[in-house]
């Protein structure tokens, strides 16, 4: 009989890894690769004869001197506005989706009953359609002669300029954009609380207020944690949202000046220096909410 088990055993020790293989392939493929070839750019000291950073395969080669160059910028320089732009369009859009998207996704996990099918393919439903069609549905509400406009002229609002440079559409459109990935993560936090845990609660005499903050708020503390990481990681390095409803420089992210580097004009060791300033910064978040997970897995034991 041990030598059944035995085989079985080695079969599953072959048999994981064989399954990882495309995984690894594909993360190989479509990130190591070109992150590889950002630093390639960004550690580049030679350019061509039209300007543009000649990638330096060989580490060897790699000069820091724009990098350095960049760091110092963003932190006491041309840059600091646009990274300091960019966390408080983030914090405020994140504050957004936390007032929103909790009551919804605890209402749908919750409270919701036999509703809670058609309330998620609500939810759902902005993934079926092109993230670029539905920022041009907010031009069409917010611009000068836009329904917006128009019902606040029913109140005697003067027009508002919401599409020329306003941070309140540039933080009101991030929020809105990133809104799902914020509620799915979280309701599925809040879904695997255990009903009786709350009946408990209520049992003793705790009122549903003190319940939801003694009881389902720690509870679902790492379910609301991921779900600002997945919400706040694709938030700080977009630029489309903020060229689509502001197009001003004076509302510009840390994205929209990767993009200018990148694809605009031919200092792309520059955008590349950038690229990896934000990967570093996010890696340390992404880190700390690794560390935090891990932490919580083992008080669970």
């Amino acid at each position: 009989m041990a030598e059944p088990a035995a085989d079985y055993d080695r079969g599953t020790r072959r048999l994981w890894p064989l399954l990882a293989t495309p995984g690894v392939i594909w993360l190989i493929a479509l990130f190591l690769v070109p992150f590889y070839a950002v630093m390639a750019v960004a550690f580049s000291a030679n350019i061509d004869i039209f300007g543009e950073p000649i990638p330096a395969w060989n580490p060897l080669a790699w000069q820091f001197d724009t990098f350095s160059s960049v760091v110092s910028e963003s932190f006491s320089g041309s840059f600091q506005a646009v990274w300091v732009r960019t966390v408080y369009y983030s914090f405020w859009a994140l504050l957004i989706c936390v007032a929103v998207g909790y009551p919804v996704a605890y209402y749908t996990a919750r409270l919701a009953g036999s509703r809670r099918g058609l309330i998620l393919a609500l939810i759902l439903a902005p993934w079926w359609i092109n993230y670029i069609t539905r920022m041009l549905a907010w031009i069409n509400l917010l611009q000068d002669d836009g329904y917006v406009n128009d019902l606040l002229g029913l109140f005697g609002v003067s027009p508002i300029s919401w599409l020329s440079g306003n941070s309140f559409t540039v933080v009101v459109a991030l929020a809105y954009g990133y809104l799902p990935f914020f509620i799915i993560p979280l309701f599925a936090s809040l879904d695997r609380i255990d009903q009786r845990l709350l009946e408990a609660s209520r049992d003793l005499g705790v009122g549903a207020v003190r319940t939801f903050v003694h009881v389902t708020l720690p509870l679902s503390r790492m379910g609301l944690i991921t779900a600002l990481v997945v919400t706040a990681l694709p938030m700080a390095g977009d630029y489309y949202t903020n060229t689509l409803v502001s197009g001003s420089p004076n509302t510009n992210m840390i994205g929209n000046q990767i993009e200018l580097f990148l694809l605009q004009g031919p200092e792309k060791n520059l955008g590349a220096s950038l690229v990896l300033l934000l990967s570093f910064l996010l890696l340390f978040f992404m880190a700390y909410y690794l560390i935090l997970t891990q932490r919580a897995s083992r008080e669970a034991r």
